[in-house]
């Protein structure tokens, strides 16, 4: 007799068997095609701007190699002589002071006025205020310098005064000359009106995608409204701040008609902001360009390049700022 027993089949399963790693992910056209423009126009991009880098290069190598002055140290700008000098001391001083006056006066200012906009007004009041802000980034460079020679510099002869008198011990406020405040000084402060809308904007954007959670966190532990600001606003919105301030500084480094009309160009460079004279790298390539030879021009397209170089600087370094520490960025505050 057989006393076998029957086999038991093994139990159902609905594990799935792993498909074979040759198997290509479906692309939707759709996919393909945003995928296709995206790369396309990042390479546009960088040839756009390896293409003017080129440009600006070869015509400055015309310049420099007649040039019988120190490019980088040479105050003065005398392409027409014979034989020819320029440099760029004066205008890369002028550059940077000018910005460096719009820098501090602007950004506080601005994120101020984004907290208040963004935390503090009313919703009555915060959209209107915006949107008189967003009307001020539209105002014409133009306008700005009619404004600036016909309204700023007068009214600021009275400003300067009081710096001379009260603070002229410091010499960056000693004023020796008794003309119109045709300053750096003056150009700063109207660099730093000019750029004020950019970084407000940028920084009420970035105030408004704070996480909700976040402060309400704050607020839960007995944090005041400042403290909740200083805790959970300004530590993620860090990285959002520091790239406003580049607009805006690149605005402040490439600002041509307005600096072109309020200054008194000159080719000194002196320590006394108030005193009038000065120059930037844009306000004497508005200038000089259309009365210049091939030759003249030529030099002044060297000092583009340099003015160039130094935006990009500018903009390297911020990207190196806000990636050097992961808590600079938004999603690890």
């Amino acid at each position: 007799m057989d006393t076998k027993t029957p086999t038991q089949s093994p139990p159902p399963t609905d594990r799935i068997e792993p498909q074979s790693s040759s198997a290509k992910p479906v692309v939707r056209p759709g996919d393909r095609v945003f995928s296709g423009l995206s790369k396309g126009s990042g390479i546009t991009l960088l040839l756009i701007m390896a293409a003017i880098a080129v440009f600006l290069t070869v015509r400055a190598i015309n310049a420099l190699a007649d040039n019988d002055a120190n490019f980088l140290t040479y105050e003065n700008w005398l392409p027409q002589n014979e034989p020819p000098m320029f440099g760029i001391a004066t205008l890369a001083f002028g550059t940077v002071v000018s910005s460096v006056i719009a820098m501090l006066l602007a950004v506080p200012v601005a994120i101020g006025i984004a907290l208040f906009i963004s935390h503090y007004a009313p919703r009555k009041l915060a959209a209107p205020l915006a949107y008189v802000v967003d009307l001020l980034a539209a105002v014409p460079s133009i306008v700005y310098g009619l404004w600036g020679a016909l309204i700023l510099v007068p009214h600021l002869e009275g400003l300067n005064k009081w710096l001379d008198e009260y603070l002229g011990w410091t010499y960056i406020f000693d004023k020796t000359g008794t003309g119109p405040a045709r300053s750096l000084f003056t150009v700063g402060i109207l660099l730093a009106i000019m750029i004020l809308p950019i970084v407000t904007n940028v920084t009420r954007e970035v105030f408004l995608q704070v996480p909700r959670m976040h402060e309400e966190a704050a607020l839960a532990l007995g944090a005041t409204r400042w403290e909740t600001i200083r805790m959970s606003v300004l530590p993620f919105a860090r990285s959002g701040i520091i790239s406003a301030s580049m607009l805006g500084l690149g605005r402040a480094l490439g600002e041509t008609m307005a600096v072109a009309t309020v200054l008194s160009p000159s080719f000194v460079i002196s320590g006394k902001l108030l005193d009038p004279g000065g120059g930037t790298f844009a306000q004497n390539i508005a200038s000089k360009f259309k009365e210049a030879n091939g030759f003249g021009q030529d030099a002044l397209i060297a000092s583009g390049l340099v003015l160039f170089v130094i935006t990009l600087l500018v903009n390297g370094a911020a990207r190196y700022i806000i990636g050097r520490r992961k808590e600079y960025s938004g999603a690890n505050a």
